[in-house]
């Protein structure tokens, strides 16, 4: 199994601060649309094909790979992402949060399996790797409030 976990800070020293509401928006807006947060070219088709009270669905085509997620959006708080189809199997997680002092945190976990593959062999060794390298998930996470502050400023979020 891989687990993984990387927190930031919302509001680093020399950034234009961001309000929960403001990366709440950017996080629902990666839920809808992958695109918009992603590397040019990595994911190519993110549409959401259902939709209901409690959470929606999206096929998505990332990194030549198809995939289905079950997204369930906790207001200002939390988006979890199912894997439903695809390479891996199991949850990820964004979770929105202050801190003890009452900083702003934006934090990443994840606990998954790779589908038709060995437990912690080497695929997922590979993949857990990935997650807690530098271009892993805390970069992800710096790339979306990165990101938001754009939209932001570009007038789109």
């Amino acid at each position: 199994m891989i687990y993984s976990t990387a927190t930031v800070a919302v509001n680093p020293e020399g950034e234009t601060p961001l309000t929960r509401e403001q990366v709440w928006l950017g996080l629902e807006a990666k839920a809808r649309d992958a695109r918009l947060f992603l590397p040019p070219g990595l994911c190519t088709r993110c549409d959401v094909t259902e939709e209901s009270a409690t959470h929606f669905v999206r096929e998505a085509t990332i990194a030549g790979q198809d995939l289905r997620e079950i997204i369930v959006l906790e207001r200002q708080s939390k988006v979890t992402f199912f894997q439903a189809t695809g390479p891996r199997e199991g949850a990820i997680v964004n979770e929105l949060f202050e801190a003890e002092a009452g900083q702003l945190q934006l934090k990443f976990y994840c606990y998954l399996g790779l589908r038709g593959r060995t437990s912690g062999g080497p695929e997922e060794q590979a993949e857990q790797a990935q997650f807690d390298s530098d271009k892993g998930y805390k970069a992800a996470l710096l790339s979306t409030l990165k990101r938001t502050r754009e939209m932001l400023a570009d007038g789109t979020l």
